[in-house]
């Protein structure tokens, strides 16, 4: 660590000291991280929340909503003016408008405050008048998570990593047959740098859009934004054993490699993941169920590995001067427990609360408080009872996603034990011996929304006590 990294950890536990006291003694802070793997239900989670807390009606679960002790709530500008804002109000649209559709998901990082009028209860209940929380709401894409693992690699072992994984996927030949066929040690040529940092990228988009779980870094090639066809994004992992010699392609790729890590992940583990109190972590546990065993022990490691790159542990004051910020409660939650029928529900959840075990374990061990749910943050199907060659089947009815006629689906039961998915999952079996889980997108179903009501959910009012309620 140089001086100025030093100086600059530093200045930044002061200013966490600073907060941590304005926050105690005047308007709390809590900055609620949101993140999960494409598709998760990032942006549909927070629009559903922050219009579930300027609604309350449907809240019944956070108990100073219940009790009546928010006076007031507001959106107001975010304190980093450098951050993009959240778009809740187009989101809120696409999902409550006349013909109702899916928002568009996360593509970088964006930020939300929402700022609560709170009756105190408790040890402050005697405090004059109304205080306010502020909650501010960091979304952010799950596969940037995994850059911070490249901190502590070279890329030499980077390099013999990744391409050791890819070495075992028959979608990533095309780019193996490239990266061998390129000498390492032969002079840099920039026309082949970037032919091979579009062909790897391609097969990164390739994983991530056929539901791959186990994320591989880097993870701005997959949503590049203002970088897109910079040199920082135009290296790739080349076959090498020895050190790299000035002017050859091996040197070019190292250096391009550590300046990714230098201008790109560590700032935002400085700027944005290092200032998170709260963490939300979003699975889709039902799609890595449906594709198989493979998806699942993916799933397990990939969420072993994102603990890592947080620091849970207790957040009070003495320990933020002393030790920076930490996160210290971290909700794992599997969403569109609307496809299934509320008798599956805790099944789902005991899949959650195994799958994250390792990961679990490890955050409370540090201090942290950890929760396993299954939620849907905006109910797009109801209930229903069918009759089918004799038995009773608990099914979901709602719209199929790009389409018109409601259907009912009866995705047949999940296993009451977890261990009959993860053991398979672990041991490597290619499919389920006894089962088969289907799994389809519901389309949002149209709202007529009480004055005071936020949209339908499940347990996301749980959620939101879980996160933020022994701040209000």
């Amino acid at each position: 660590m140089n001086f100025l990294d030093i100086a600059d950890d530093i200045s930044r536990r002061i200013e966490g000291m600073g907060d941590a006291v304005t926050g105690a003694l005047f308007e709390p802070v809590v900055r609620l991280g949101v993140t999960g793997l494409s598709r998760a239900g990032k942006t549909v989670f927070i629009t559903s929340l922050v219009a579930n807390l300027l609604d309350r009606g449907r809240m019944p679960g956070l108990r100073a909503a219940a009790e009546g002790r928010i006076v007031a709530a507001y959106l107001q500008p975010q304190p980093d003016d450098t951050v993009p804002r959240f778009d809740f109000e187009s989101h809120l649209a696409a999902m409550t408008g006349p013909t109702p559709h899916w928002p568009e998901s996360t593509r970088a990082i964006s930020q939300l405050r929402l700022s609560l009028r709170v009756r105190p209860a408790g040890f402050l209940a005697g405090l004059p008048g109304p205080r306010t929380v502020h909650l501010d709401i960091v979304d952010y894409p799950g596969e940037w998570l995994m850059d911070l693992a490249l901190l502590d690699q070279s890329y030499q072992s980077w390099a013999q990593d990744t391409l050791s994984r890819l070495d075992k996927r028959a979608d990533a030949q095309g780019f193996m047959e490239r990266a061998r066929a390129a000498d390492p040690d032969a002079p840099h040529d920039e026309t082949l740098a970037q032919d091979l940092a579009g062909r790897f990228t391609c097969y990164l988009g390739r994983a991530r859009d056929s539901g791959a779980y186990d994320c591989i870094p880097p993870g701005r090639f997959l949503l590049p934004g203002d970088l897109e066809g910079s040199p920082v994004l135009t290296f790739a992992p080349l076959p090498v054993a020895s050190p790299s010699r000035r002017g050859t392609l091996h040197r070019e790729m190292e250096r391009r490699f550590e300046s990714y890590k230098a201008k790109v992940v560590k700032p935002f583990f400085r700027d944005h993941l290092s200032r998170i109190d709260r963490q939300v972590v979003l699975i889709d546990a039902l799609q890595a169920i449906h594709d198989g065993p493979a998806a699942v022990e993916d799933l397990r490691r990939t969420m072993a590995d994102i603990l890592t790159v947080f620091r849970p542990g207790a957040n009070t004051a003495l320990a933020r001067l002393l030790r920076g910020r930490r996160v210290d409660r971290i909700l794992f939650a599997a969403t569109r427990a609307d496809h299934l029928h509320h008798d599956q529900h805790p099944r789902l959840r005991a899949i959650m609360q195994a799958l994250t075990r390792d990961a679990r374990d490890r955050a409370e061990f540090a201090g942290a408080r950890t929760e396993a749910m299954a939620i849907a943050a905006l109910r797009a199907t109801v209930e229903d009872t069918i009759a089918h060659d004799g038995q009773r089947l608990n099914c979901v009815r709602g719209v199929l996603q790009g389409g018109t006629r409601r259907v009912a689906l009866y995705p047949g039961e999940l296993p009451e034990d977890p261990a009959q998915l993860l053991s398979p999952a672990r041991s490597g079996a290619e499919r389920w011996l006894d089962a088969q889980y289907d799994v389809m997108r519901f389309a949002p179903a149209p709202l007529s929304l009480k004055p005071g009501d936020g949209p339908p959910h499940i347990r996301l009012d749980r959620a939101a006590e879980f996160l933020i309620g022994d701040k209000l």
